[in-house]
């Protein structure tokens, strides 16, 4: 019985691992390289070391490992060596894997990957007298780093983009009732708990936080996990979702004389930029803080954080006030950037009262994407089509489009409106009874909104806006009976057209 679970186990297994290779290190019809070979009989009880060749710049390789003859009980066991030292073993316990400069998957090490002679390493306990094990191991060499293998259909997924662990300086009280640094996996137990879809874990200017991810991501399947790091510098915070090699943080040094310098490193890497909290002042209880960064280039800069979780706990734990992003965020709306407002509970200890901020998921940022992943939800927070939860529930929802002149758009995306064109815009809210609807941005007074008020907790509001012929944006937030922000959308952008 052992040996049957034994056998299902690694099968059930090897499926996980091999769509988790494909997400994370390439596509299966675009391997850099395929070694085969068979294994026999005589070579039982033996290693046979297989030589590959790495080039110069790899930042990551993905191995999927396959082979033949199970049925005659055939095993071959996998680990990895570089030009100067072991990386791993992982025996017969996964069928693929990933190294990296900054994670790997459990069994293996990360770090620099030297070009040269890579070898794999092949165990046989097992290969019986006249049978064979044929073997096929495919490598990509890529820079992909997505951590999970958490897919779905086209929908709205709710998340966290401002975490902090033990990484760097997020804390919680252990089991003795010790404050000590808090481990990752407490972070995601509290998302998972709190039913999100999404985290990135943004610990200030490490990666380490990655490596254990990837061990917890094949548990918290659930979740989507974003690599992510929060660089800090002495003029601003700034996220970075995407990449986890390295990325200079020190601005102002000849490593990074510029933002620009920076900014240069996270597009190279595929990598997408949000300002933190850009109002929070800047001094001795937090140093950097607001955004202060000479000649910021934000035509390269995706988000903002709009709603901080942080800045929510010294404003009674509303979205406005003296240290709201969003008027910071509206400013540079005005100036004609298309800006991303998102938002992120900035939490550092995951066992804090899910009910206040900054706890885990509070705010929410959700995004409609385009499948339940990490590429189409940076796709979603790039393109705008997202709104900010403030208080972090479970379901409430804000859908916003416009149409004019046979074009149809949701938030974030952009309305050719000539002057005197009909924007026929929709709203439909779910879970907002007893709430109002509030209207912003410089369109805001060439609309006309009759019936703001929401008594069912799904309803919907039609009403038109006329054109100008000027570039422009309008946003449509919900707000409670008290006139504290609810939901906040992003805008519809209305420019000149036809």
């Amino acid at each position: 019985m052992l040996l049957r679970y034994e056998f299902h186990m690694r099968r059930s297994f090897h499926i996980l691992v091999f769509l988790t290779a494909l997400l994370f290190g390439g596509s299966a019809l675009a391997q850099d390289l395929t070694l085969t070979g068979t294994l026999t009989g005589a070579d039982h009880q033996t290693y046979r070391e297989i030589p590959f060749k790495v080039p110069a710049g790899v930042t990551r390789i993905t191995v999927v490992f396959d082979y033949s003859g199970r049925e005659q009980k055939a095993t071959i066991d996998l680990g990895l060596r570089d030009p100067q030292r072991f990386r791993g073993w992982s025996g017969g316990n996964k069928s693929s894997f990933t190294v990296s400069e900054a994670e790997a998957t459990p069994s293996y090490l990360p770090g620099p990957l030297p070009p040269g002679t890579w070898k794999l390493v092949l165990g046989a306990p097992n290969i019986r007298k006249g049978a064979s094990a044929a073997y096929s191991a495919k490598i990509w060499f890529s820079q992909a780093a997505s951590l999970s293998t958490a897919t779905g259909g086209l929908g709205w997924y709710r998340g966290d983009l401002h975490l902090h662990t033990g990484h760097s300086d997020g804390t919680c009280l252990s089991r003795a009732g010790v404050r000590v640094p808090c481990p990752v996996f407490k972070t995601l137990e509290a998302a998972s708990a709190r039913g999100l879809d999404f985290v990135s874990v943004t610990d200030h200017n490490a990666t380490s936080q990655n490596g254990a991810l990837r061990e917890l991501a094949p548990y918290f399947d659930d979740l989507v996990l974003i690599p992510g790091r929060e660089i800090t510098t002495f003029q601003g915070h700034a996220n970075v979702f995407g990449p986890t090699g390295p990325i200079d943080f020190q601005l102002g040094s000849p490593r990074a004389p510029k933002l620009a310098k920076i900014l240069d490193q996270v597009e190279a890497a595929g990598g997408l930029v949000s300002i933190n909290h850009p109002a929070l002042p800047s001094g001795e209880a937090c140093m950097g803080c607001g955004w202060s960064v000479a000649d910021t280039p934000y035509g390269r800069i995706a988000a903002m954080e709009a709603v901080n979780g942080g800045g929510m706990a010294l404003i009674g734990g509303k979205a406005e006030g003296p240290f709201s992003g969003v008027p910071f965020w509206e400013a540079r709306l005005n100036e004609g950037w298309r800006i991303t407002a998102i938002g992120g509970s900035d939490n550092h200890d995951a066992t804090l009262d899910p009910a206040k901020a900054p706890a885990v998921g509070m705010p929410t940022t959700v995004v409609h994407a385009a499948a339940k992943s990490q590429a189409a939800i940076l796709a979603a927070i790039r393109a705008g089509h997202v709104f900010i939860d403030v208080t972090g529930s479970r379901d409430r929802l804000i859908e916003v489009t416009g149409e004019a002149l046979g074009q149809r758009a949701e938030m974030g995306d952009v309305l050719s409106a000539p002057a005197g064109a009909t924007v026929q815009v929709s709203v439909h809210v779910r879970g907002g009874a007893g709430g109002r609807l509030s209207l912003a941005g410089g369109a805001a007074g060439r609309a006309t909104l009759t019936h703001p008020d929401l008594a069912g907790d799904d309803e919907t509001r039609v009403f038109d806006l006329v054109s100008d012929g000027k570039p422009g944006w309008l946003r449509v937030d919900l707000r409670g009976a008290d006139g504290r922000l609810i939901l906040l959308t992003n805008p519809l952008y209305l420019r000149p057209g036809r």
